[in-house]
């Protein structure tokens, strides 16, 4: 079968920068995914994307698609002369052309043919145009007095397999064999001879560095060696490098510097400055201190770099100026003095102001602070203050500061180097890879402005549903978990949860809202541990017995997780199914005590003498939180566990027997459950 190289490139104005890396992964995806659903194959592909480009190569395209075997089944051979006549029409064959087949119901007719595969540059244009229009584009436009909507007005369409144009019309531009170079460096029309050629001609012609993964290292390499020139260092983010990335065709890196009395500042704000609305890079020394230069990237290869650098750093002197004005203004006001601001800052609508808010997260973060060896005074202090930077001029203007800011007011007020850190705390983690509060008192707070979150708003009965959560509960819920797991904090969600509902002074749901609330965020355990790939049924184990703190629950799941690699696992997680199911048969009361007078059976003697040699060492492990040692120990007891079922009948005919072997099954089960429900495995 015959093969060609392909290219397919979508000429747009300027896409959006923060959807670039998305939209080119699902371009290709997407074509990639319909030619092997179309049975079409291919070499090798590469994938490009620029500010005003989408393209995509694939080299040794089959150039048609395999022949299809058909197979249907008609009516009887028995059926009306015009029922056999319809059924072979349909085929498109002759009445003679069908197939007579015994099968254990009669004689059929059948139609057995091949339809030959289409030509490939038949389909693509079907294939590129379905791609387009199932891209993950929030808002989509209109342009000229067309109806056809796209993320951008659509430019030029390059199409070739081989050497010859595709011919395709998408939204209203004809394909054709030519491309477009940079807006500046070559504003004209490239001639396209073949797939293989686009990459180098845009680069040499076009002055286009068409591939997104070369022009982001590019960047980040050249980025930090212009700041190492000026013996700094460069500070780059990672969604930073992929946004200039995408605003950019031919990066060249430049360094700009700025007055070093804006380093009076806060660093963060400056930083904010420069990463958020200039696209700088920001630099520091090799001690992280930040330096009164930054790193730009430009679009054009400019014959008089000095001219562009000039332009930049006018452009960022007056941001700046902004951020040292509200720096030196907000320090007039004592963050204390800014609290009852926060009366006119509305939370929601049924649970109040701000400052309400404030008032309960104060108790709360009390609250915590004295079940974790953290100051109950400092972590009051920094809850009363916590929100006060959201009336400063620094945070109305630069939003990613709040947290941050505070901790910067609360220094300059001479508030303790404790309550600074937990105004800066209370936000951590901002997601799921986001570092946790260091500070006792930054937990307390970041504990109690989430469970004042959950607990009010559950309370009113508004839980997130489907994709709707406004107040970003299941992110509050993991924070939660966070920080009670990894930090190892052994306190009980249930108290907090109901703690924190018991300081709003109106709760609908107030009856539910602990169980709520702790039955939701223990909930998102299970993708946590799916992530760390323990399976579901091994925290339902735990969660079987309702626990509600979420450290202890932690080291039970691992514990657990542990065990469940034993050889002895299997069968013991079997015998405590089947002693879970007798006992569960059984109507009133199970004795607690076993009488071994009863016993008639060794295996029964064997039982209750291997439970009771290691009944203490599993209560002291249990009671010392050692549930990977309790559970070794029960391991032990798989042979005689075995042997008692393979040789006891448990439900005897006389009574007492009978209820006596019970009580020794729940005495197995009970050393069992002390860590976990090990039937669920």
């Amino acid at each position: 079968m015959s093969h060609a190289d392909f290219i397919v490139e979508l000429g747009t104005e300027e896409l959006p920068p923060k959807a670039l890396r998305n939209l080119q992964n699902a371009f290709a995806d997407g074509i990639i995914e319909r030619l092997h659903k179309a049975g079409l194959s291919f070499a090798s592909s590469e994938r490009f994307a620029a500010p005003r480009r989408l393209a995509l190569t694939l080299s040794q395209l089959q150039l048609t698609q395999p022949d299809e075997q058909i197979e249907r089944r008609g009516p009887s051979a028995k059926a009306p002369a015009k029922a056999i006549e319809g059924f072979a029409n349909s085929c498109g064959v002759s009445v003679d052309q069908l197939e007579e087949v015994e099968t254990d119901k009669g004689a059929w007719l059948f139609y057995r043919g091949v339809a030959p595969g289409k030509a490939t540059k038949d389909i693509l244009p079907m294939i590129v145009q379905e791609t387009l229009d199932a891209l993950p584009i929030a808002k989509r436009m209109r342009w000229g007095a067309r109806r056809d909507e796209f993320v951008r007005p659509v430019k030029w369409l390059l199409m070739l397999l081989g050497d010859e144009v595709v011919p395709a019309e998408v939204y209203g531009v004809t394909s054709a064999n030519v491309t477009r170079g940079h807006r500046f460096h070559a504003p004209k029309d490239i001639e396209v001879p073949n797939a293989a050629a686009y990459q180098e001609l845009l680069r040499t012609e076009g002055k286009v560095m068409a591939s997104y993964d070369e022009r982001r290292e590019l960047i980040e390499t050249s980025a930090k060696q212009a700041a190492a020139d000026k013996g700094v260092v460069a500070v780059i983010d990672e969604d930073l490098l992929d946004e200039v990335t995408s605003l950019n065709e031919w990066p060249v890196a430049l360094v700009g510097q700025f007055e070093e009395r804006f380093l009076a500042v806060p660093a963060e704000a400056l930083m904010s400055s420069m990463e958020e609305h200039q696209k700088y890079f920001p630099t520091v020394d090799a001690n992280g201190a930040i330096q009164p230069y930054f790193v730009f990237i430009s679009n054009i290869e400019s014959k008089d770099p000095q001219v562009v650098i000039d332009g930049n750093e006018k452009v960022i002197r007056p941001r700046l100026s902004d951020a040292a004005f509200f720096w030196e203004t907000d320090k007039k006001t004592p963050l204390a003095d800014r609290v009852e601001k926060l009366k006119t800052v509305k939370f929601q609508e049924q649970l109040g102001s701000i400052y309400d808010k404030v008032e309960r997260i104060q108790k709360v973060a009390g609250h915590i602070a004295a079940q974790i060896d953290a100051s109950v005074s400092e972590a009051e202090r920094a809850a009363f203050l916590a929100k006060a930077d959201l009336v400063t001029d620094m945070v109305f203007e630069f939003t990613d500061l709040q947290g941050i800011a505070g901790r910067y007011y609360a220094l300059a007020d001479g508030e303790p180097e404790a309550v600074a850190e937990a105004i800066m705390e209370q936000y951590k983690p901002a997601g799921a890879s986001d570092t946790l509060p260091e500070s006792r008192e930054g937990m307390a707070v970041a504990l109690a402005d989430r469970l004042d979150n959950l607990s009010g708003l559950f309370g009113i009965g508004q839980p997130p549903t489907g994709t709707k959560d406004p107040f970003a509960l299941r992110r509050a819920a993991l924070g939660v978990l966070r920080i009670l797991v990894e930090r190892e904090l052994d306190v009980d969600l249930a108290d907090l949860v109901a703690f924190a509902a018991a300081q709003h002074a109106d709760l609908p749901k107030q009856d539910t809202v602990v169980a709520d609330v702790v039955s939701y965020a223990l909930d998102r355990f299970s993708a946590w541990y799916a992530d760390a790939g323990i399976r579901t049924e091994i925290f339902q184990a735990v969660r079987a017995l309702n626990p509600t703190k979420p450290y202890d629950i932690d080291r039970r799941v691992k514990a657990v997780a542990h065990f469940s690699k034993l050889e002895q696992a299997e069968a013991l997680a079997a015998a405590n199914k089947r002693v879970s199911n007798i006992l569960s048969k059984v109507d009133g009361e199970i004795n607690a005590d076993v009488d071994s007078n009863l016993f008639s059976e060794a295996a029964e003697r064997d039982l209750l003498a291997a439970l009771d040699a290691v009944a203490n060492t599993v209560t002291d492990a249990v009671a010392n939180a050692d549930y990977t040692a309790a559970l070794t120990q029960l391991s032990g007891l798989r042979e005689v566990v075995d042997t008692f079922f393979d040789k006891v009948m448990v439900m005897a005919d006389d009574e007492a027997v009978r209820a006596n072997r019970l009580a020794l099954l729940a005495k197995l089960r009970g050393l069992f459950m002390l860590v976990a429900d090990i039937s669920v495995l």
